[in-house]
């Protein structure tokens, strides 16, 4: 997990997104890393040629632009280096020659570096302050000692470094030599790094890369040189390179063997409809039980991230993208994230809802949790929120993971539950991405944290439902199913988005749930359709710029929707409910209305609700923390277990 943290500023700061870290035990070969690296680092980053060339050619405009490459181009020369391997100057008469686990950089001489060297001092000099001159001062100052004393060539660095012996098996190869080193050379701490601030938010994001790279030659770098291994003398200095965790030390032993992991997946294939349509499920008539809505609570997170806090975070693989621009495309200016675990705000949001229910423990009869997001897996969340709840038997806890269309799975479900418990359940929808998303931008821009409950309970003899209609759908085409991963392997186990494919299964879902729509009845006979029949759209909150206009295309108009993205971001399974809580809270939703609620998202699924919606079922206050139940094991913790207890259990 790579959650956010705040600084002394009281400022959102993402770590990975300034660390480069990479998850190598999801690294299975040396083609696989080098399709990482050339997408996180050599895809946006020039080369020292490429920037001598825009020198010339008088390309850049002002500082920030120069200044920007500058740090891409030291990404780049140090994309192995940061991502696989720590760097320890160390007496050469102290390096050990024999072991497999201690390598040392071979290097080749910089070609023109003195020319690219004073190219870019005398553009920099040249060039006019984007913001504040001082402060881009001190980052090129930063930036230009690093560059300016690049000693080698980049493009042609060897992923994994030779050992001692097989540097030694050529005396003539080069590496580094320091004359001296002091090991209290002053670098940045962790802390300086993240509590780093500056007023604009691009500067603030630069000077964080300046400072990492900074950190990559913690020496005298004026007194460095590259000199053949076979001149190194006993009391030189050499840059030995370790493995910077167990991680890697386990890759590089499976090259050194020969014992590469490749993925055996076969193709998928071709797609084919069913053999007939799934019409929608006629609740009123489908069913005898009838379910009424009690109770909807939400907690949403407790830390804002603007989109100025995403500039102020530019990772080293973004391209470059402002505040109104990430709006534009989303129609997102701030997501909320949370501080708690996810399990933690499902419970706050299960104990409101039963609250404002009026509902015990005792009375309820099974406990659905709609997440794609949890890590938990025995017990599930759905029995782990039972037991905090001091609930001593449902009919059945478990959990759902239909992503975006968790609302309309957990409601189905739960309606047909009530068919054989006949009293309330508790549906709970909670989803936390904030510790998922790494540094993938698109991911970023879009995810936010939240957790919604609704109490389901049984309805009076005769009185209609709140639950109208019921549908869900799932599958598709492989790579509309593949559309949204996670964990993905090849982004760091971080959650990833292919745009294109998410939109094409949206806008195909959503034209499918308006023919439906169309051609069923008003439950009220009044309408010509249950189309004509909805108040009001609380879509599911994917991307209010792509949703909006696949609603325009399937005839419906901007005042059919409502949305509340725009400051909560993306929360999938809980931004349906999400949305209802806040359209009471902001006075769309005054009386009792008619809603269509679809979703749609991750893994090809669909569906959608048609439901009443009284504004007084919602909790308008959010609760505060909860304590557990005296006895009862945290989010976190579980009871301690002993040998006696195992035998106990099992015999």
């Amino acid at each position: 997990m790579q959650p956010f943290v705040l600084n002394r500023h009281d400022r959102i700061v993402f770590p990975s997104n300034f660390v480069p870290e990479l998850d190598f035990s999801v690294i299975q070969s040396l083609e696989q890393l080098g399709s990482v690296i050339q997408r996180d680092f050599e895809t946006k980053a020039p080369t020292g040629t490429d920037i001598l060339h825009r020198v010339e050619e008088g390309s850049y405009e002002n500082r920030y632009a120069l200044m920007r490459d500058l740090a891409l181009n030291l990404f780049w020369t140090n994309r192995f280096a940061m991502t696989m391997y720590e760097k320890r100057p160390t007496r050469w008469g102290d390096v050990p020659r024999a072991r497999a686990d201690v390598f040392l950089p071979i290097l080749t001489p910089w070609e023109d570096g003195d020319r690219k060297v004073a190219a870019v001092q005398r553009a920099y000099e040249s060039l006019p302050a984007t913001w504040d001159a001082d402060v881009e001062d001190r980052i090129f100052g930063l930036l230009f000692d690093v560059f300016g004393h690049r000693k080698h060539h980049a493009t042609d660095l060897p992923t994994i470094k030779p050992t001692v012996a097989e540097m030694l098996a050529d005396p003539s190869n080069l590496t580094f030599r320091l004359p001296s080193y002091d090991p209290d050379y002053p670098v940045y701490g962790f802390d300086d790094i993240v509590d780093c601030a500056q007023d604009v938010a691009e500067l603030e994001a630069l000077h964080r890369w300046a400072m990492v790279l900074h950190n990559q030659y913690p020496w005298d770098r004026s007194e460095a040189e590259l000199v053949e291994v076979g001149q190194l003398r006993d009391d030189d200095y050499v840059v030995a390179f370790h493995p910077r965790d167990q991680q890697v030390r386990s890759f590089l032993r499976r090259l050194k063997a020969g014992d590469e992991l490749r993925s055996q997946g076969s193709p998928a294939k071709e797609e084919v409809p069913p053999v007939r349509p799934y019409p929608a499920v006629n609740v009123r008539s489908h069913f005898s039980v009838q379910p009424r809505i009690e109770a909807i609570a939400v907690v949403h997170g407790d830390q804002a991230c603007t989109n100025d806090d995403l500039i102020r975070n530019a990772a080293y693989n973004w391209s470059p993208m402002s505040a109104d621009e990430i709006y534009d495309k989303t129609g997102i200016e701030q997501r909320r994230y949370t501080s708690k675990t996810l399990e933690e705000i499902a419970l706050q949001a299960a104990e409101a809802a039963l609250e404002h229910a009026g509902r015990g423990p005792e009375e309820i009869g099974a406990l659905l949790v709609c997440t794609c997001t949890s890590t938990r897996m025995i017990p599930s969340v759905a029995t782990w929120i039972s037991g905090q709840l001091g609930i001593q038997q449902t009919h059945g806890s478990y959990d759902i993971i239909a992503a975006c269309a968790g609302l309309p799975y957990g409601l189905s479900d739960a309606t047909r539950l009530l068919q054989e418990v006949e009293r309330p359940v508790l549906v709970v929808c909670v989803e936390k991405f904030s510790d998922k998303i790494g540094n993938v931008r698109t991911s970023r821009m879009i995810f936010g944290d939240g957790a919604a409950a609704i109490v389901l309970g049984v309805a009076a003899h005769g009185d209609p439902p709140d639950i109208e209609y019921l549908q869900t759908y799932a599958s598709g085409p492989a790579t509309q199913v593949n559309s949204i991963i996670w964990p993905n392997p090849a982004f760091d186990n971080n959650i990833t988005v292919y745009g294109p494919e998410v939109k094409s299964l949206a806008g195909r879902y959503l034209v499918q749930m308006i023919e439906e729509l169309k051609a069923l009845p008003d439950p009220d006979g009044k309408a010509a359709s249950l189309l004509d029949s909805i108040d009001l759209i609380v879509p599911h909150q994917a991307n209010k710029t792509m949703v909006s206009k696949l609603a325009l295309d399937a005839g419906l108009t901007a005042d059919d929707l409502y949305f509340n993205i725009g400051q909560v971001g993306n929360t999938s399974s809980a931004s349906i409910p999400l949305a209802i809580h806040d359209a009471v809270r902001d006075g769309v939703i005054k009386e009792p209305v008619r809603i269509f609620a679809p979703g749609f998202g991750a893994g090809a699924v669909a569906g959608y609700s048609v439901m009443r919606i009284d504004p007084d079922v919602v909790a308008l206050e959010e609760p505060a923390g909860l304590e557990p139940a005296e006895g009862a094991a945290t989010a976190q913790t579980s009871p301690r277990q002993s040998s006696d207890d195992v035998r106990l259990a099992f015999g």
